[in-house]
């Protein structure tokens, strides 16, 4: 991919901007980690989001929300990826994207109300401009085809999502941006068909991938350290205000800030224990990278995302309110939030070791039964029988006899 351009006197552009795969695995570069500082304030903006429309519309509003960020940011990964982003033209690609998605993470509290137009509007532009720049990069390699390719829906994305913003009925609005992140994730899934270009194969996205492996990795950290910011600031709200009384009962808040703090632990545990670096192992191992990138990684992970996003959310509500019982809004915040997670991870594992993680699927089944005895227990209660399910998974998963080492590797 570093040859020149048939029939031209100097080397195509598109080298000067790539990474030199030559070294073995790419590293993870300091400007991508200072990107991702957005995307750390963009997911406490989601989960305060989220505590702020404890309702079925108000989830359905985040989910929107959080597929459109993290739209924003894998589709940056797989760009570099390919390009260089130690380049001075790439990193101030990066920055330009950084500056236009802290504006984005800004307004997403008011997303659907005045400052629609806004967020509509930095979807657009970030989608369609990294990709401009990504045709101009790559211009003269294989790869830039397939970009004009994704340029084509990014631009049917973008006009969705700026028409977004213009509309004024919440649901309207709300349809309008789904059907946005819809065509992106479309896209991606029938290899970005084009009208006379075709469609492209996944084995030509030839992707690093333990570079990309780690750069998912990272976002779950992210969102994990916006559970532990939750719970140690509701935590310190706590002791400087209502439990700073003499006499008051500080028991149940500790038992509740022990709890959280067990079931994040616990929700790494489950990622980062053995699943995460065997992951990146086989996604840089496989025939087919491009395959597994764009199902076990950029479709799926987002789900686990939401799962700890609506678990940080819980932890806050019980922090507070350890002894509200049967709060329906609480106990599927609690139970709901451990389920996603663990189904996303369970649906990561089938795609990546094609076989069924049974632990993973019967804490699932205990999670949806805990729903019987949310309206008879207290929230703390239901907190610490949610955290126990999550680690009794950990546990299983550390000192299981199966050794996912020997299964199957996807193509």
């Amino acid at each position: 991919m570093s040859e020149a351009v048939p029939g031209s006197a100097r080397p195509a552009a598109g080298p000067r901007l790539m990474r030199d795969r030559s070294q073995g695995q790419q590293r993870v570069t300091s400007v991508e980690l200072f990107f991702d500082l957005v995307y750390v304030f963009a997911v406490t903006q989601l989960s305060h989001y989220l505590l702020h429309h404890r309702t079925l519309a108000g989830a359905l509003q985040a989910a929107v929300l959080l597929t459109m960020v993290w739209q924003l940011w894998a589709y940056t990964t797989w760009v570099t990826n390919w390009l260089e982003p130690d380049r001075f033209p790439v990193r101030l690609l990066l920055l330009c994207l950084m500056l236009i998605s802290l504006v984005m993470s800004a307004a997403l509290p008011a997303a659907f109300g005045r400052s629609g137009l806004l967020v509509g509007c930095s979807y657009a532009v970030m989608q369609i401009g990294r990709t401009v720049f990504t045709i101009w990069a790559l211009r003269g390699q294989p790869l830039a085809t397939n970009f004009v390719r994704i340029l084509a829906w990014c631009c049917v994305s973008g006009a969705l999502a700026v028409v977004g913003g213009l509309t004024a009925a919440v649901p309207g609005r709300a349809v309008l941006w789904l059907g946005a992140v819809g065509v992106d994730l479309l896209g991606g899934a029938v290899g970005f068909w084009t009208p006379g270009l075709g469609r492209a194969r996944t084995r030509d996205w030839t992707i690093e991938g333990g570079h990309f492996a780690e750069r998912c990795q990272g976002f779950i950290l992210i969102a994990l350290g916006e559970s532990i910011v939750v719970i140690g600031a509701t935590l310190s709200g706590l002791l400087t205000g209502p439990l700073a009384a003499p006499g008051a009962d500080r028991a149940p808040t500790i038992a509740a800030f022990i709890s959280a703090f067990a079931g994040s632990a616990a929700l790494w545990w489950l990622y980062f224990d053995r699943s995460a670096d065997d992951g990146a192992r086989r996604i840089a191992e496989s025939a087919d990278p491009g395959r597994l990138g764009r199902s076990a990684y950029h479709f799926v992970h987002p789900i686990m995302v939401a799962g700890i996003i609506v678990v940080a959310a819980a932890d806050d509500v019980v922090l507070v309110r350890p002894d509200a019982v049967g709060v329906p809004v609480t106990s599927w915040l609690i139970l709901g939030g451990a389920a996603l997670f663990i189904a996303g991870h369970l649906i990561f594992k089938l795609l990546v070791w094609r076989r069924l993680n049974w632990p993973r699927a019967l804490a699932i089944v205990v999670l949806a039964l805990l729903g019987l005895l949310a309206p008879h227990v207290s929230a703390l209660v239901l907190g610490l029988c949610a955290a126990v399910v999550v680690l009794a998974v950990a546990v299983a998963d550390h000192i299981g006899s199966e050794r996912e080492e020997s299964g199957p590797a996807v193509a």
